[in-house]
């Protein structure tokens, strides 16, 4: 049995790269420090470089559960993270995104590159067509989010998304703040005005 009910397993979609700024290597570790604090779990790609890692490592180090889930593909590439609780193996990209958002109650995209904003347009896409409703949060660290978030505002000036879907999205810079909005979130039922900017 679960001795905390309200422990939350927070899925991150995060570079494994560390960026050109140390902000955004410092936003990881915070990140990483504030779910591991809180007794929750992280699930997460798997790997042990970039911010990826940083973030691991520091829910490990602060008493949190971690669940890597990485193709063999990375795996041969030894970049799997092998100090974790779990580290599934799986034999695609397709089977590590399903497994991951399984497992999780809410989703959180740091920097990153090309598979962070794949990852991130793949659930925020599920949640448009309702296969769920978990919150999903980007975290702004040094405005790195901006020219995305002036594109969508572009999408839906242009009629090819709604205001409403712009909107699902809860931004915010600092990560603790956010992690605690996307929770009180996660532990109710989503209401429309959640989706603001913190």
């Amino acid at each position: 049995m679960n001795p905390n009910p309200l422990a939350l397993t927070v899925c991150v979609y995060c570079g494994s790269r560390h960026g050109t700024r140390p902000e955004y290597t410092d936003a990881a570790r915070r990140l990483g420090q504030a779910i591991g604090e809180r007794g929750w779990s992280l699930v997460y790609g798997g790997g042990k470089v970039g911010l990826m890692g940083e973030v691991a490592d520091a829910v490990l180090a602060s008493g949190g559960r971690v669940v890597g889930v990485i193709p063999e593909s990375l795996k041969r590439r030894e970049v799997g993270h092998d100090g974790l609780h779990e580290l599934h193996v799986v034999p695609t990209m397709h089977v590590r995104k399903q497994m991951m958002a399984e497992r999780a109650d809410l989703f959180l995209a740091l920097p990153g590159g090309i598979g962070t904003l794949e990852e991130l347009y793949e659930v925020w896409t599920w949640r448009q067509l309702g296969y769920h409703d978990k919150p999903i949060g980007l975290l702004d660290t040094q405005g790195f989010y901006g020219g995305l978030l002036r594109f969508m505002q572009h999408t839906v000036d242009e009629g090819f998304l709604s205001d409403e879907q712009n909107r699902v999205p809860v931004v915010g810079s600092d990560p603790v703040e956010l992690l605690d909005r996307l929770a009180e979130m996660a532990h109710r039922a989503v209401q429309p005005d959640d989706y603001t900017k913190i």
